[in-house]
């Protein structure tokens, strides 16, 4: 017998040899690839964290809704579904069922209509509707409504050609009641408004059939499926309803139904469910309701609010030429004008105004009806219009923008806070303008008020008329360490209240600390250990109650997040209410989310990614995460891809300062080659490191794409000094690339750089300052700092200036005060010193930053003969949001920089340019 020798081969080598050969199959990244990749949105958990639902959805493409029983592991998809919602028990879900991508491609807008699946998850049957506008399940889950687009009108007949014309929104249309159960249902026509209870009691529709002039209230009584009618009129449209938990009552808007809508003035009625009787509500002489009067009830079913205003506006009618005498009566050809006047006084300007318009029209102010008195007690007026609603029994807080609305031009947004007493109505000042993103928060038995202010902490007493000081005595600041921006540093912001009132969490830049409503005094509830390892703790995996009054802590023991400075990777701990001291449960090296909790369980839903890791999701117990199941696997898309690395990069840049950042190394990454390199950042980036890349075709380079090109990409940290935040930005770059060029990694012919927003910006900036990038891409930039000052930012109709005073663009100082600063930091003044290619990308529409300023720095690089090509995209906002643009300028910009940074041949649209074509 002959024996066969055979030569051993080092491990080494083999595992080098058999990682080259999957290399050389792994297929290359496509943008069809990316375009079919699927993303997990917000997912959703069943009260009794049975089920649980998510929609995948693709960048482009139709989504699928995943719905998991989690202890069985089963899973049930839906095609098509999107929007997806389970039941509390998560015996079923819906999802709603959008016209497909093809459908919105090819047919009419009035040909488009969105469906409802409705799965039963103990079976796996499904049942599909069509045309419907909305569907929800009932608090118990164990009803589902259904509620149906209007049917189109057909032609009326010529007896009805008289008709008033009816508005829109008075007509209803079908809604189906599904008793899951046993698949029973109670159908309605001609349905305006439907409400549950919150407690499984009742069900309400309101029936409004104004060509039959009949009008009717009906309620199903949900627990033996019966049937009344509440109530009928053949005068009044029925507008809002709500019903109040313990089963008394049902509150009702009505008004004449032959008024016009816009101009109809509402009642409100207040009906007995055991009697059937209509109670007297009190009238008012100073306030009423209109159609966009709300009503609900407290959770105690003791008070009910509604939004009143002081009167119906009537429509403005606009004059007509109807007479030759018509055609030169001034009052009549002046009522045609098309006019705005802008006065010096305007609360607010003109623009913004304008885009608040129907917001106000749509304003009502917070009432309260005290049912067991029937007092009612006017909460906001126009002076202080805003009341924060909770389920406080005593006191809300209501804030007033009013006295600042000028001021927003420039300094930015600032509002007085309230209390208001819900018995009496009486306001009490308690900040004067107080920044609006540090809202104070109530205690949940209405006892005690915190707030942020200049660096320290505060709890306002609300019986002792007394506020203290309770970070007085602490070294920690409260104040946002990073803050580089004009004016005073921001908090790090209030945790939840403990359910009984009796403390409040709230977080250092590190660690969580527990402040007593009794002493006055806090502790650092994790110990410091935040701060001794650079970990940034926070609460989480509360459940989340919309209508509750503020978050709060019922468990003693809860979920900590923890996210580590110099890692950039995430843990989770626990820690006891009351007792200092921090327990780990999951040590990651990488990002941890988490994404829900039940709300009648311990069960949470996490993500965990990196760069090369899916996030996919995960559901455990709170106290137990490390114990967790994994419910997805969309990872798998990677399969047959090259995905490259990420990791840390530090240095030091031009003010020594020791800065962070992220590289992304290219797939098949070979050690001492130097490579391509694309930079892009916008402030602090490093945070992402763990990050696995958004699989889209948007105003971004794709990361998984350009490293799958042969780049590497570069993310680097940006740390701001007020008053120069151009040089601020050159600084963190420079220095950043330098440090790839000393580590052999970049190309130092081959860096390009891009930016979009205030990344764009210092883009723009940096090509003027240094010549150490090759190839430069920015997306809407600002060019000129003194131009832009009194820009407007046309999505909200905002004064630019703000921004420079207070805001991103961080100048700190008016045009007026130091017009230097603001030329010393615009690029447009220094374009003869730029040698970067440059091309720049705006949406015509822009709604943040005006398009004339990617114009202004067009023309000024045009005049000084620099290489220079404008993308106008038109109709476009700021972030580009029609599919076939946002794809062509992906390709636009991968193939500029393949041009300039890997010496591709230039398409022709960038040699020669593209000459103007009119498109039918």
């Amino acid at each position: 017998m002959t024996l066969k020798l055979h030569k051993l081969i080092p491990l080494t080598l083999l595992t080098a040899s058999m990682s080259l050969t999957a290399a050389e199959q792994a297929t290359s990244l496509s943008l069809n690839d990316i375009m079919h990749f699927e993303t997990l949105k917000q997912p959703v958990l069943s009260d009794n964290g049975r089920t649980l639902a998510v929609e995948a959805m693709p960048d482009r493409g139709d989504s699928r809704a995943l719905i998991n029983i989690i202890e069985s592991k089963k899973q049930f998809v839906i095609d098509g579904g999107s929007d997806v919602k389970v039941n509390s028990q998560g015996s079923y879900a819906i999802a709603t069922l959008k016209p497909s991508l093809l459908d919105k491609e090819t047919l009419k807008k009035s040909e488009l209509n969105s469906g409802l699946a409705l799965l039963n998850t103990a079976t796996g049957e499904q049942q599909r509707f069509e045309k419907v506008k909305q569907a929800e399940f009932s608090d118990d889950g164990l009803f589902l409504a259904i509620w149906f687009d209007v049917e189109d009108e057909k032609e009326a007949d010529s007896d009805d050609k008289d008709a008033p014309k009816i508005n829109e929104k008075d007509i209803g249309s079908a809604i189906k009641l599904i008793k899951l159960a046993d698949n029973s249902s109670h159908d309605f026509i001609n349905v305006t408004q439907f409400a549950f209870d919150r407690v499984g009691k009742n069900f309400v529709v309101a029936i409004n059939d104004n060509k039959a002039k009949q009008h009717f209230i009906k309620k199903v009584n949900l627990a033996n499926n019966t049937l009344k009618q509440l109530y009928k009129s053949t005068d009044n449209q029925i507008g809002e309803l709500s019903l109040s938990d313990d089963g008394n009552w049902l509150a009702f808007t009505q008004g004449n139904a032959t008024d016009d809508r816009d101009e109809r003035e509402y009642q409100l009625s207040l009906l007995s469910l055991e009697t059937f009787e209509l109670k007297d509500t009190p009238q008012d002489d100073d306030w009423t309701l209109n159609q966009y009067s709300k009503v609900f009830f407290s959770e105690d079913s003791l008070r009910l609010f509604l939004g009143r205003v002081p009167q119906v506006d009537k429509i403005i009618s606009l004059a007509e030429i109807e007479t030759e005498a018509d055609l030169f009566d001034e009052t009549v050809v002046t009522g045609l004008r098309n006019l705005k006047v802008w006065h010096g006084d305007d609360p607010k300007i003109k623009p913004h105004e304008i885009k608040q318009y129907s917001k106000e029209v749509q304003r009502t102010y917070l009432a309260v009806l005290h049912i067991n008195a029937n007092r009612v007690v006017q909460l906001a007026d126009e002076t202080i219009p805003n009341v924060l609603y909770g389920e406080q029994q005593r006191y809300l807080l209501a804030t007033s923008d009013v006295p600042y609305q000028k001021m927003i031009t420039w300094a930015g947004f600032y509002q007085d806070v309230y209390l208001v007493d819900l018995n009496t109505g009486r306001k009490q000042q308690l900040l004067t303008q107080h920044p609006t993103n540090e809202m104070p928060t109530l205690s949940p038995n209405a006892r005690f008020v915190a707030y942020y202010q200049q660096g320290q902490l505060f709890m306002y007493d609300i019986a002792g008329v007394r506020k203290h000081t309770i970070s007085r005595d602490i070294s920690v600041s409260f104040a946002n360490e990073d803050h580089d921006y004009p004016g005073n540093a921001p908090s790090y912001g209030f945790g939840p209240w403990l359910a009984d009132g009796s403390g409040i969490i709230a977080y250092d830049k590190y660690d969580v600390w527990q402040f007593n409503t009794s002493s006055f005094d806090g502790y650092m509830l994790t110990k410091g250990q935040g701060r001794e390892t650079s970990t940034q703790l926070r609460i989480e995996g509360l459940y989340e109650d919309q209508n509750a009054p503020a978050e709060v802590i019922q468990e003693q023991s809860v979920l900590i997040h923890g996210y580590n400075e110099s890692t950039k990777a995430d843990s989770l701990y626990s820690v006891t209410i009351g007792v200092p001291g921090l327990t780990e449960l999951v040590d990651s090296k990488a990002k941890l989310k988490v994404l829900a909790r039940s709300k009648n369980a311990d069960t949470i839903v996490y993500s965990k990614e990196r760069y090369d890791l899916y996030p996919d999701l995960y559901t455990a117990s709170v106290t137990s995460p490390n114990d967790a199941v994994k419910q997805t696997d969309l990872d798998k898309q990677r399969d047959g891809f090259n995905w490259g690395s990420a990791e840390l990069v530090q240095w030091s840049d031009a003010d020594g300062r020791k800065t962070d950042g992220v590289l992304i190394k290219p797939t098949n990454y070979q050690e001492g080659k130097q490579y391509p390199v694309m930079v892009y950042f916008y402030r602090f980036m490093s945070d992402r490191l763990h990050s696995f890349p958004h699989m889209a075709i948007n105003h971004r380079p794709n990361f998984a794409w350009y490293a799958d090109n042969g780049y590497a990409i570069f993310l680097p940290d940006i740390r701001f000094e007020v008053g120069y935040p151009g040089a601020s930005a050159v600084k963190g770059l420079t220095s950043g690339v330098q440090k790839l060029i000393d580590m052999g990694i970049a190309d130092p012919d081959a860096v390009g750089i891009q930016g979009h927003s205030w990344g764009g910006y210092q883009t723009a900036f940096a090509v003027t300052q240094t010549n150490i990038f090759k190839a430069a891409v920015t997306g809407a930039p600002v060019s000129n700092m003194t131009s832009a000052y009194s820009g407007i930012r046309h999505g909200s109709g905002l004064a630019r200036q703000f921004q420079y005073e207070t805001g991103q663009s961080r100048i700190a100082e008016s045009l007026f005060q130091s017009p230097q600063k603001y030329i010393e930091n615009s690029p447009v003044f220094y374009v003869e010193r730029i040698q970067t290619p440059m091309m720049i990308m705006f949406g015509d529409k822009d709604d943040a930053v005006p398009w004339e300023q990617g114009v202004e720095l067009y023309l000024a690089m045009r005049r000084t003969g620099k290489d220079v090509v404008f993308l106008q995209y038109e109709d476009e906002p700021h972030h580009l949001k029609k599919y076939p643009n946002k794809l062509d300028y992906t390709i636009r910009m991968k193939q500029y920089f393949d041009h300039y940074l890997k010496g591709a041949k230039a398409p022709e649209w960038l040699e020669k340019g593209e000459a103007y074509k009119e498109y039918k």
